[in-house]
């Protein structure tokens, strides 16, 4: 009796952690379409002081709505740290008006917002921001880790990203310390997520394979690589023939290419950081792309994935796109 009451509680717990989804529905008229587009910004979670937001996210956001308008997006992938700088406190915070609602306020961008956090975010109320989910028709935030699936329309072709929570994984980092994550808080609850991710990668057929999280696997700048990613996730990746890594952490954008897999830094959000003090510290060779000045004005990214390929491309906000790569899909050997 008590070994079937600590299951149940042990399932019912999971279920708070990780959500594996269905495919999602794209909506619109998906008659002619034969690709799935999307925006992936990080770090982009203003001030927790009047007026609630930078500069950067002003403009970034004011691009990425041109950009989306123009180029399609079907959803947004929000890289964590939502919320400068302790996350909220409860569903019923103000921020999500002052920082998300009344920003991203083009039609363009009213499309779903998947949701992850970071480490800002976990200095707060991360089930706030779950909770949230059930006040926003855009904000999708279900668990904190869980998957997303999705039929390229007209092709059969399938895409499936991971959602990770890199914190609960590898543990919280004081950027002000310039600290480095110290380990999970909890290791049950790390070692949970990096078993339910070993499952999905295995499992998964889909043609086009994306995992994203907070923390970078790679990165040049001020955090660098992170070496918990790098021991823990990182050989996953190259195991299961992950298309890309997304993340954010680092406030620039970069793009590198390591093993055959792609690894995106998105963090350019909400401020800017030009610092290259890990230039020495990736793989000979990898990084492709990097800009992290002041005078792009922040900057995301744009993915397409059709049939046969994922193109990305990383724009500026003051309103040009800076690199663009082609990944090819999956092969299963």
């Amino acid at each position: 009796m008590a070994y079937a009451l600590l299951a149940v509680l042990s399932a019912a717990i999971s279920v708070t952690y990780c959500y594996a989804a269905a495919f999602q529905d794209l909506g619109g008229n998906g008659r002619s379409r034969t690709s799935i587009k999307f925006l992936a910004v990080g770090d982009w979670g203003g001030l927790p002081y009047p007026p609630y937001i930078t500069a950067v996210q002003k403009t970034t956001a004011q691009e990425m709505s041109k950009v989306a308008e123009r180029m399609g997006a079907d959803f947004v992938l929000a890289l964590g740290d939502n919320f400068y700088f302790k996350g909220v406190d409860s569903v019923d915070s103000p921020r999500f008006q002052e920082t998300f609602e009344s920003v991203y306020t083009a039609k363009s961008l009213r499309v779903p917002w998947y949701v992850l956090a970071g480490n800002h975010d976990h200095a707060g109320n991360v089930k706030a921001q779950i909770e949230y989910s059930q006040r926003s028709d855009r904000w999708k935030f279900p668990s904190y880790y869980y998957e997303l699936n999705f039929r390229i329309p007209n092709t059969g072709k399938t895409l499936t990203i991971i959602m990770l929570d890199t914190v609960m994984l590898c543990g919280n980092s004081d950027d002000f310390m310039d600290e480095k994550p110290r380990g999970p808080l909890n290791s049950m609850d790390a070692n949970r997520q990096l078993v339910w991710l070993q499952e999905r990668l295995a499992r998964s057929k889909a043609d086009f394979l994306l995992v994203a999280g907070h923390y970078p696997v790679w990165s040049v700048s001020e955090h660098g690589p992170t070496e918990c990613l790098l021991q823990r996730v990182h050989p996953l990746l190259i195991k299961h023939n992950v298309t890309a890594y997304l993340c954010g952490h680092d406030h620039n954008l970069q793009y590198l290419e390591e093993s055959g897999v792609g690894y995106v830094v998105s963090g350019a959000g909400n401020f800017l950081d030009p610092d290259v003090r890990h230039w020495n510290h990736v793989p000979k060779g990898s990084l492709k792309f990097f800009t992290g000045q002041a005078s792009t004005l922040g900057g995301f990214v744009h993915a397409e994935v059709t049939k046969s390929k994922l193109i990305l491309t990383f724009f500026q906000a003051k309103g040009t796109s800076l690199y663009r790569t082609v990944l090819s899909q999956r092969e299963f050997k």
